[in-house]
């Protein structure tokens, strides 16, 4: 069997030293915003080269506190893509938001910055570019028309830790940078984590409220917020695996490029990288006409395959029933019919790449 992701290969390799930080977690019993916490964030804002990261308890919270930070409330419209996990539009759905959606780039599966500014309004307040399968989204128009309508930018990094766009890192373009470290992540934990990273001084106290009841001081409230707080032993886990996330994205793009020699691309698409990016791989995702014939030949041979996403977000029922929509998104329709993700760690081996590729290009 092959999986989509080996947490174990990987736990092993790391063993001693993430045993050794979750034991000196239950030895300090400081258990809720404890010493780990302080210093994950510190290391991530080093990372990033930014003054403020905020631990928090899952991607979505990253995605939903940064929301509100940044002042979208009901009414307002939030500019993303349909090809995506629910998370980045569910968000603006739960603050009484409007999610207004904009076809992607095929070669890259992120939105098109040529089709946004046809879609703002007078209640446009945000746009969320996602990094999806570890590509970074092409960040440069769309700053250039946020800051043309006064517009705040949210990243969402959930798929793509150490990414980069023009030798910037993916997180540090926009006003504010959401990361998951659900545990399939390049950056995962042993549970669910998440995180905001900020230059702005003002959308990190708010943050620092939102996750704990909205307050600064204890027992003094100043905002509606969330207990949302980022798990120590969680940071104490996550500490470990940062020294090592430039290796994991290395050996992650390494079998990348082993896939793409090893795999005949007559009835396939291979992933393609945009000039100036750094892809992360999260996932390594083809594009075929005979999507599900390749996937029946994997699973014949217990080999694992996964399709992200096969509805996309414009087409779901929950948003049909909430916004009525009736748009098409030709690229994101084409690209969710075509989609297929193989096996992506760090750890995968060479042996393993050559047989995939080797079943993929007998039934393509």
């Amino acid at each position: 069997m092959i999986p989509m992701v080996d947490l174990k290969r990987q736990y092993h390799t790391l063993k001693k030293e993430i045993d050794a930080a979750v034991i000196d977690v239950l030895e300090q019993t400081q258990f809720i915003l404890g010493p780990n916490v302080t210093l994950l964030e510190e290391e991530v804002a080093t990372y990033h080269r930014l003054p403020y990261a905020i631990g928090v308890a899952n991607g979505t919270d990253a995605l939903l506190l940064a929301l509100r930070a940044c002042g979208i409330k009901s009414g307002d419209e939030v500019i993303t893509t349909p090809f995506t996990f629910i998370a980045t539009a569910e968000v603006v759905a739960q603050l009484a938001a409007t999610p207004v959606f904009v076809d992607i780039c095929p070669n890259t599966f992120n939105i098109d910055p040529n089709r946004i500014e046809e879609k703002i309004t007078p209640r446009t307040k945000a746009i969320i570019p996602v990094h999806l399968f570890g590509h970074p989204a092409d960040m440069q128009p769309i700053m250039e028309i946020a800051a043309k309508y006064n517009i705040k930018v949210i990243e969402d990094c959930a798929q793509a830790f150490g990414a980069k766009y023009k030798d910037q890192l993916a997180g540090t373009i926009g006003d504010v940078g959401c990361f998951s470290f659900f545990p399939s992540k390049n950056l995962g934990g042993y549970g669910d984590g998440g995180m905001v990273i900020t230059k702005n001084e003002e959308i990190a106290r708010q943050i620092k409220m939102l996750r704990n009841h909205g307050s600064s001081v204890r027992y003094h409230h100043s905002i509606v917020g969330y207990n949302s707080r980022l798990d120590e032993i969680q940071a104490a886990i996550l500490r470990v695996k940062l020294k090592h996330i430039d290796q994991f994205n290395l050996a992650r793009r390494k079998n990348a490029a082993a896939y793409c020699a090893a795999l005949n691309p007559k009835d396939i698409i291979l992933p393609s990288v945009a000039e100036g990016s750094e892809h992360v791989f999260h996932q390594f995702t083809i594009r075929s006409s005979k999507r599900d014939v390749i996937a029946n030949a994997l699973t014949e041979k217990n080999i694992a395959s996964a399709i992200y996403y096969p509805v996309p977000l414009h087409q779901q029922e929950v948003f049909s029933k909430l916004y009525n929509y009736s748009i098409a998104m030709p690229q994101t329709e084409m690209c969710a019919r075509e989609v297929l993700s193989l096996p992506m760690f760090p750890e995968l081996t060479g042996d393993e790449i050559q047989l995939i590729a080797d079943v993929i290009n007998h039934a393509s």
